[in-house]
């Protein structure tokens, strides 16, 4: 399969078990969600398939190569990029030069033009700038990486509903293998983004779900899934 996997994917933090041997699938013609409560594992399974964090057993899989022991810096040399809820940027250097840096070669009119509001702000440190002004430069940085897989932790943290949904529109419409970590289904996923979407549900660090979005059941921000043979008893 092309696209990135966990197979039988177990982390520990000290003696706490944070994944419990979890098999999940984000194929590459796909927006894959990862969907939980903060706890229930969606940040560390998005850690383990980054490298970020080691596996105590099982494998990551990138199209069809076992990848499992490839350091995080080697992945991101092979076209996979992460973006981290939190430290995204870097805060000393400028806009500017944060974009300068996703990729030298790429002209950054591209990330400008997804997100006007960073044009003032090319001068200023990273640091200086909001939350949601932050994660704008963040996702500006891994659309100019022209990754094959790009590893995002709730993108829109911080932002605006506008600018919010502008970001969704941009992650739909990448011609990459996207994984999202959300607390919640994102706006317009149940009827469709315009391309084939996975969910998979964490719970306390096993999969409870996996399927399309409009199987999955419940409301906006509930974990009820529906018809779904990985549903707990």
């Amino acid at each position: 399969m092309r696209g990135i996997e966990l197979r039988g994917a177990r982390v520990h933090y000290g003696p706490l078990e944070a994944l419990h041997g979890i098999t999940l699938a984000a194929p590459a013609a796909a927006l894959t969600v990862l969907l939980g409560r903060n706890g229930a594992g969606r940040t560390t399974a998005l850690r383990a398939l980054a490298g970020t964090v080691p596996l105590s057993s099982g494998a990551v899989v990138r199209d069809g190569r076992d990848i499992t022991h490839r350091p995080a810096h080697e992945r991101a040399a092979q076209g996979l990029c992460f973006v981290p809820d939190r430290a995204a940027v870097f805060p000393s250097l400028t806009v500017a030069e944060n974009l300068a840096l996703a990729h030298p070669t790429n002209n950054p009119a591209r990330a400008l033009d997804a997100y006007p509001e960073l044009r003032p702000l090319l001068s200023r440190r990273a640091g200086t700038l909001s939350g949601g002004e932050q994660r704008m430069l963040a996702i500006s940085r891994a659309l100019l990486s022209d990754a094959g897989v790009i590893l995002l932790d709730e993108p829109t943290l911080g932002m605006s509903p506008a600018v919010a949904a502008r970001t969704y529109a941009l992650l739909w419409g990448l011609d990459a293998c996207v994984v999202l970590a959300e607390q919640r289904l994102p706006p317009g996923l149940r009827e469709g983004a315009g391309r084939a979407a996975v969910v998979h549900e964490l719970r306390r660090g096993a999969v409870a779900f996996s399927g399309e979005p409009k199987e999955f059941g419940g409301g906006p921000g509930e974990f009820s899934p529906a018809r779904s043979p990985y549903a707990p008893e």
